[in-house]
């Protein structure tokens, strides 16, 4: 089990939100920040200023999701749904930017697939909160 479910799973209220999907997206929202961080820092020296303005916004966005989702006491369902769209559309224009350059550079393939997974967590725990 990981650290994020199990701290989940240690809260003593309880939640009507799927727990392994909420801790799906928390860990997938919390790799693509530190990716897409990390991919802007590469994309300095090859002077994307695109790629690095859209990692820059998408690191923010899920480092602020997974924070969102890890608030367990009075949860808000629309702020949450809301925030879990907007990571949906961070990852989305993320994942399109740097796929245009993964062919020519590795880590933005690497942030394009690490994109692509979370905003499919973010989706699927989405859809079960409809």
């Amino acid at each position: 089990m990981s650290n994020v479910l199990a701290m989940i799973k240690s809260f003593p209220a309880t939640s009507d939100i799927n727990p392994d999907l909420l801790a799906a997206a928390i860990e997938q929202a919390l790799a693509c920040s530190q990716t897409c961080t990390a991919c802007a820092d590469a994309c300095l020296g090859d002077g994307m200023l695109d790629c690095i303005r859209v990692d820059n916004d998408c690191a923010d966005t899920c480092a602020t999701t997974a924070r969102v989702l890890s608030r367990q006491s009075g949860h808000n369902t629309a702020v949450i749904r809301a925030q879990l769209e907007v990571c949906i559309a961070a990852c989305r224009s993320c994942g399109d930017e740097c796929e245009r350059h993964a062919d020519m550079h590795e880590h933005c393939r690497i942030c394009a697939e690490v994109c692509r997974a979370c905003e499919s967590a973010c989706r699927e725990l989405l859809a079960s909160m409809s």
